[in-house]
């Protein structure tokens, strides 16, 4: 799963991908978020089917591992690109469990020295 999301989400919204689309691809901003949102939404949709029959509290069982630390900071992303997570509700809910722990609140990217402000 972890594989999945790092592979196959993480690269759609990725910076250097979202620059070549609006740049050399010339696809305004509008059009742009709806791709992502797009991809996103279909790659999330299937790893909450993946993970549905095998979560706890996190992806797999009670403990945090491997599949949580690549989904924490795409739920950020899809939050970013105002995705609609309304078909993840597992995947929800292991994000708000992951966050609710300081080493994952403390990493998550608008908690960084170099965020914009918000």
């Amino acid at each position: 799963m972890a594989l999945a999301i790092a592979c196959d989400i993480h690269p759609i919204n990725n910076l250097r991908v979202q620059k070549y689309l609006k740049g050399e691809m010339g696809v305004d901003e509008e059009r742009a978020g709806r791709w992502v949102r797009h991809w996103m939404e279909t790659g999330l949709a299937a790893v909450e089917a993946m993970v549905k029959p095998h979560a706890g509290r996190f992806c797999f069982g009670d403990t945090p591992g491997l599949a949580d630390l690549t989904l924490v900071p795409q739920m950020f992303n899809a939050r970013r690109f105002n995705a609609d997570l309304s078909a993840c509700p597992t995947l929800v809910a292991i994000d708000q469990a992951c966050l609710a722990l300081p080493a994952f609140a403390g990493a998550a990217p608008d908690r960084q020295a170099d965020a914009p402000p918000t």
